[in-house]
């Protein structure tokens, strides 16, 4: 069996990664960040972190950057 790329990101996160707790709360500020034009990861780089490994997380994300879009 061979061992999903995925996995081995999941069990060795980031350091920096702030965890779901965190990037969630901020969300809204990172994804107005980018909708402005400024790259977020240099304020939020512990949420950018997380943001790559963390589907779900990175859904929500997708989510508002959509809304945003539309607003």
């Amino acid at each position: 069996m061979t061992n999903p790329v995925g996995l081995d990101r999941f069990l060795s996160p980031d350091p920096g990664d702030v965890g779901c707790g965190e990037t969630l709360e901020l969300l809204d500020v990172y994804v107005d960040l980018l909708h402005s034009g400024v790259d977020p990861e240099e304020r939020f780089p512990g949420i950018t972190a997380h943001l790559r490994d963390c589907h779900p997380c990175q859904q929500d994300l997708d989510g508002l950057i959509a809304a945003a879009r539309r607003g």
